[in-house]
């Protein structure tokens, strides 16, 4: 039964805290946008991924009252709005405290819940980012101070959250400083008295260690609105009487066949491609402007072509990393946008012949990557399994199978499947963020699954 829901800004904030929620014990469903129809009742809790981190103030509330409408219906009894952990948003206008989308989020979620006090909590201490006296500190230095200073979408110039928060919020906001944090949950709770007799409406809370969040999460268990970062997950299912267990991560057994796709070009892609590749398993370049010049349809059809006599014994991969010089020749003749959108069809077609092929077992290297092919797959939930590496789960869906041609997902004619055309199936899927996984996490994450 549904009793915790979230709303996340971004995908990857939103998967950090459904692996915090499946670590404390719950069953947790992520979905890509708001769900279009009711889950099954073996779920605890759920994760709304919005991308409306760098959404307008206006489209960011609306993204978000859907979210939690769906979310009440379904029976949440807690409502949790995520966002990073560095508070960065949107923001317009050009002046230093200009008006971000988390306030405006988190006056509107009150407002359209009845809520006349709340909670936020940006720390995330496991990732470094702590607060202390309403100051965002990252590692040991200041907000303002970090590489958030030159964001060239949010500039973090500004590590006073108090500062920021009031900038963006029409309710008075106060601070729950570490000094009680530290003292006890009783003592956050007599602090939130006091700030209501003050009219405080927005309590902004201080957290140096995930002990200090412990004591937060029980000071906050009947609070029907809270939020912050990812990192306060840990600490909400205790509130419930949850507790640590394997099986909040149980996944149905792996079946089918394995295959890759990256899209990252981070460093650390690239030595996966070539732990892989060295390995023995097959592995298949995608290059760009191929893809610009037969369309992301021809490639991939060829791509099923190379991929379908391989699969039955071996794991294979396709691949559009490339160094600097070779992406920046591509992105010349594209476009910026365009180079990446075109990669990203092109994965999203390939994701599609695979199932085709009999791919059960689907790792995704690269979060847009990853998006992509789950919205070409018309993927919209995913199960949080277990952890293969910190951050980066093992997660269970299903999705509408394809029938027709083997070869690209498609009909005969050539047209797109409708969901007449479809049964249900079961997809194990990995979405590995560029940046992370030791060198041989593409051939140890199948190890994983035996």
């Amino acid at each position: 039964m549904l009793i915790l829901g979230c709303i996340a800004d971004d995908y990857a904030g939103g998967l950090e805290l459904a692996n915090n929620l499946v670590a404390a014990g719950m069953r947790v469903v992520q979905t890509l946008g708001v769900p279009r129809m009711p889950l099954d009742d073996t779920v605890d809790a759920v994760v709304i991924s919005l991308k409306s981190r760098y959404a307008s103030p206006g489209d960011a509330v609306v993204r978000a009252l859907d979210a939690m409408m769906w979310l009440k219906t379904q029976g949440a009894c807690q409502i949790y709005f995520c966002f990073s952990p560095t508070f960065d948003s949107v923001f317009t206008g050009d002046a230093p405290h200009a008006r971000g989308n988390i306030g405006p989020v988190i006056d509107a979620l009150m407002d359209a819940l009845g809520v006349d006090f709340t909670a936020v909590v940006p720390a995330f201490p496991d990732k470094a980012c702590t607060l202390i006296k309403g100051h965002l500190f990252v590692g040991q230095t200041l907000l303002s101070e970090s590489a958030m200073h030159d964001h060239p979408q949010t500039p973090m110039t500004d590590s006073n959250m108090l500062r920021v928060l009031k900038a963006q919020t029409r309710y008075s906001v106060g601070l729950i400083d570490l000094e009680q944090v530290n003292d006890s949950s009783i003592a956050i709770q007599e602090r939130m008295v006091e700030l209501r007799l003050k009219h405080v409406e927005v309590a902004l809370v201080d957290a140096n260690s995930t002990e200090d969040l412990l004591r937060i999460g029980m000071a906050v268990n009947t609070m029907p609105l809270l939020a912050g970062s990812p990192g306060l997950g840990l600490c909400l299912p205790q509130n419930f009487d949850f507790e640590p267990t394997p099986l909040a991560s149980l996944l149905p057994p792996a079946t089918g066949q394995r295959a890759v796709l990256c899209g990252s070009c981070s460093d650390a892609s690239k030595r996966q491609i070539q732990y892989f590749h060295a390995a023995g398993h097959p592995a298949m370049a995608l290059d760009p402007l191929k893809i610009g010049k037969f369309g992301p349809a021809k490639v991939a059809a060829a791509a099923m072509a190379w991929a379908k006599p391989l699969l039955p014994t071996s794991s294979v991969l396709f691949y559009s990393t490339a160094d600097e010089a070779s992406i920046a020749a591509v992105q010349s003749l594209l476009g910026v946008a365009d180079a990446g959108v075109l990669v990203e069809q092109c994965m999203a077609e390939i994701a599609r012949g695979l199932v085709a092929l009999g791919v059960r077992q689907l790792l995704v290297a690269g979060s847009e990557t990853g998006i992509a092919c789950l919205r070409g797959l018309d993927i919209r939930h995913l199960r949080i399994g277990p952890l293969i590496e910190p951050g980066i789960p093992w997660c269970y869906s299903t999705f509408a199978s394809l029938v027709g041609s083997a070869d690209t997902g498609r009909k005969p004619d050539g047209s797109a499947h409708t969901l007449a055309d479809t049964a249900t199936e079961g997809l194990h899927f990995v979405v590995k963020p560029g940046m992370l996984g030791a060198d041989d996490f593409f051939t140890r994450a199948f190890d994983w699954m035996r």
